[in-house]
């Protein structure tokens, strides 16, 4: 007959099979072992460093929040909602206020780390301030890549949309007041036939470019076809090659200065903000170009300002791409309008 005998701490696993394997049921009497909880001791101990991480005065203000604030006022900051705030209430009435932080560890949910985190979120409450700022700084993460600092964006005076495709690539040149100082597209028919050299992409790309108005930033649409697809990997191969080549060509000064001039725009958050996705699919907008076409002309203030002097053109632009559905040139309109009005004049305080 075989026991398991209860092991002293320390033993080594050698030695335990050792001497489960080998020893015999003994006569001695028993070895009783006291149970110990650790966990219990880890927090005992952190309690007693709890204090010690807090001035008197911070303390003083944390059990005052803790012991006099409402369910709703408790809630008021990020970590206490939900089921925190209440156990910190219910165990305030069940067992009168909090002596001190260690004792804040005692109401359910709250370990150690957790109640560090509480405490210092209690002194450093969010503000509006800083949640609006921390809301635009997700919005702009989401929308823009690379990521840049909220400050540039705000300071932007004017932008150059460009959207490009498989046959044609399309600009548009908007200020801050969303007036459009320059709307054209070219041609580029060349580079999706033959064998995609770099060097004539980069010819390419060098003469469209040199046509460009000079700005702060440079946005293009972020998107291409799925690499599950292989009878789309020249499609993907072309747009990739097209962003590559305007990311070196538009970004002058980044080698030395290392800031960012041209942007990458999100393509389903522009058509969200003009209402054109069908599930996962954007659908055209060209109904929506056209609609801010006229209320430039018919109503005193429009969404969109196309100076006098360039409206007739534009509307002939427009025009003769109906037939055609040239998508390009419309989403580049539209990239540069959602790139103001989400990133630039939503954040403005």
């Amino acid at each position: 007959r075989w026991r398991c005998f209860p092991l002293p701490l320390g033993y080594s696993l050698f030695q335990a099979l050792h001497n489960s394997c080998c020893r015999k049921e003994s006569t001695a009497p028993k070895k009783i072992i006291p149970h110990v909880d650790f966990s219990d001791e880890t927090a005992k101990e952190s309690g007693k460093t709890l204090d010690k991480l807090f001035s008197s005065e911070q303390q003083a203000s944390i059990l005052h929040v803790l012991n006099t604030a409402s369910n709703k006022e408790l809630e008021a900051f990020k970590l206490l909602r939900g089921k925190k705030s209440l156990n910190i209430v219910e165990h305030r009435e069940k067992f009168g206020p909090f002596p001190n932080l260690e004792s804040l560890m005692n109401v359910p949910l709250f370990q150690y780390k957790i109640t560090i985190q509480v405490c210092n979120s209690i002194l450093n409450p969010e503000t509006e301030g800083k949640k609006k700022k921390l809301q635009e700084s997700r919005l702009l993460r989401k929308l823009i890549k690379p990521e840049i600092g909220r400050e540039r964006v705000k300071a932007v005076n004017s932008i150059v949309s460009i959207v490009s495709g498989t046959r044609r690539i399309a600009w548009a040149h908007l200020d801050r007041n969303l007036a459009v100082l320059d709307w054209q597209q070219t041609e580029y028919c060349q580079l999706m036939k033959g064998s995609y050299l770099s060097s004539v992409y980069l010819e390419e790309i060098s003469s469209i470019i040199s046509k460009m108005p000079k700005a702060d930033f440079y946005v293009l649409e972020k998107t291409g076809p799925s690499f599950q697809n292989p009878s789309l990997f020249p499609v993907l191969l072309h747009f990739h090659m097209t962003e590559a080549m305007l990311y070196a060509l538009l970004n002058t000064t980044f080698a030395r200065d290392g800031r960012h001039q041209v942007l990458s725009v999100n393509r389903n958050a522009v058509g969200k903000h003009f209402e054109l996705m069908i599930g996962d699919t954007r659908t055209s907008g060209k109904e929506v170009v056209k609609q801010l076409l006229s209320e430039s002309v018919l109503r005193d203030e429009p969404r969109v300002f196309f100076p006098p002097e360039k409206i007739v053109r534009y509307r002939q632009m427009f025009s003769s791409t109906e037939h055609n559905r040239v998508e390009e040139l419309y989403d580049s309109l539209l990239q540069a309008i959602a790139f103001y009005e989400l990133a630039v004049l939503n954040t403005e305080s």
